[in-house]
């Protein structure tokens, strides 16, 4: 049977985001190790995201919005404003500085924001690879078409299509939109598969949810039948053989090298992000 995970709520100051991986009954959903959707929310001129420069390692950072946007500025030099159906994929790798915050255009005025943020961990032997930043606009992400249903393919592989989006072991996430009676089957055999529903009604193994659930596939829920028109997000891959350390924003399978990330932050050893160098996130 499916498994249906809740979230938390977490105030990224003043920002309240719905926490639903990692959770105490699933540590991760094939690379997936961290889950967060942002919103929706809605700011008034004058506020709005402001996420300070933060340090992190081992893992790729993913950034998919439905509304609004987000400039994101790393250590890298890269500067970059995200817009609805675009791609950030932000991989750590040794270590990366970055920080989230808005545009003045986008600040001056009422403005709204909802989007989901995902971590996806390194292999082992990929875990301090060089940092890097890949930016993919909407318009080169394929398209998969089906009777009644329409989806965009934003990283690995599914239905047969390959996005552009590098990735580090085998995965896929998709962003699908359905009519009602649709039938969609799992995109990747035995891959670790789960939904999170944006919004509508859908129903897996005859057990039907709706918006805001996040519903991990069993082995033996094969497809998935939308009873009310629905937007979710499709996502899983292989699954790993155990889940890495946590803490705070750093990842890796050795203790050993979250403490000395730990360390290095304190210190202030990590990489300045030009530009955006006067303030930081203090380590939790």
């Amino acid at each position: 049977m499916p498994q249906l995970l809740s979230s938390k709520a977490k105030d990224l100051g003043g920002f309240s985001v719905k926490r639903i991986l990692p959770h105490e009954e699933r540590r991760m959903v094939g690379p997936f190790v961290f889950f967060d959707h942002m919103g929706p929310a809605k700011f008034p001129a004058g506020t709005g995201i402001n996420v300070r420069p933060h340090p992190h390692i081992g893992l790729a950072t993913v950034t998919y919005l439905f509304k609004g946007s987000i400039l994101h500025r790393d250590s890298l030099g890269s500067i970059q404003e995200i817009h609805p159906g675009d791609v950030n994929w932000m991989t750590a790798g040794k270590g990366i500085v970055h920080s989230e915050r808005e545009t003045i255009e986008v600040r001056g005025q009422n403005h709204e924001l909802d989007g989901i943020q995902c971590w996806v961990v390194l292999p082992e032997d990929k875990a301090e690879i060089e940092p890097s930043f890949l930016h993919v606009p909407k318009t080169q992400l394929p398209y998969i078409h089906r009777e009644k249903v329409l989806m965009r393919l934003i990283a690995g592989d599914a239905f047969g299509r390959t996005s552009p989006v590098k990735t580090h072991s085998p995965m896929f996430y998709l962003d699908v939109i359905a009519e009602a009676e649709a039938v969609i089957e799992r995109p990747c055999g035995d891959f670790e598969t789960a939904i999170y529903l944006q919004m509508g009604k859908v129903t897996i193994s005859d057990k039907e949810f709706s918006a805001g659930d996040f519903v991990v596939f069993s082995q033996d829920d094969q497809k998935l039948i939308v009873t009310e028109n629905a937007r979710f997000l499709m996502l899983g891959g292989e699954a790993f053989p155990q889940a890495p350390h946590m803490f705070w924003n750093f990842v890796s399978f050795d203790r050993q090298k979250i403490e000395a990330a730990k360390i290095k932050w304190k210190e202030g050893k990590f990489p300045n992000i030009p530009g955006d160098d006067e303030e930081y996130i203090a380590l939790e």
